[in-house]
């Protein structure tokens, strides 16, 4: 059993911002692996397949991105998943845009959608795809950055980092060793 997450917020309004490459990604895996997201459960769009045997959950919680706990641990209850074997991906913009970093656990950062993951979870013991953003520009606030559309040179780097992360998941389903994984991926 695995558990992918991908975070971002539901609904038209926040298709292609900053803060949906989680949900981006994992509409890249599904398509790789030829699902769709036509289930709807503990409070998330849920896709499903067997690989290899094993069954593999991609889900996109609809709770808003700072209540995305709520649907994680929901999920993980329901199919007794514990945190390793759940992968959350998600925006970040403490690292450069269009840049990986893949690594298994540690804190929530300034990510208020996996700080409510991991005091729902109680563990902060999640493998973890974060896909850089980078930090606003200018005089905009973090809040209207994270929900603003992402466009230009930007647009070019997290189509290609959305696509690199589909396929550290693709690797990840295969051999579940995030270290390996992310020795081919971060950057």
């Amino acid at each position: 059993m695995l558990l992918i997450i991908g975070l971002g917020n539901p609904g038209l309004a926040y298709k292609d911002t900053y803060h949906n490459m989680g949900f981006i990604t994992v509409d890249k895996l599904a398509f790789a692996l030829g699902v769709d997201f036509k289930h709807r459960y503990c409070k998330a769009k849920v896709a499903e397949k067997f690989v290899n045997g094993e069954k593999i959950l991609i889900a996109k919680p609809q709770t808003y991105m700072n209540l995305s706990g709520e649907s994680v641990r929901e999920l993980m209850g329901k199919y007794k998943a514990t945190p390793k074997e759940t992968i959350v991906v998600y925006d970040d913009i403490d690292i450069p845009c269009g840049t990986l970093r893949l690594r298994q656990g540690g804190s929530a950062g300034t990510h208020n959608g996996m700080r409510n993951i991991i005091a729902l979870a109680g563990s902060s013991d999640f493998p973890r795809i974060r896909v850089g953003i980078g930090k606003p520009q200018g005089e905009i606030d973090l809040a209207s950055f994270v929900l603003s559309k992402v466009k230009g040179e930007n647009y070019d780097k997290l189509s290609n980092a959305t696509e690199r992360a589909s396929k550290a998941l693709l690797a990840y389903i295969d051999n579940r060793d995030i270290a390996r994984v992310g020795a081919d991926y971060n950057g």
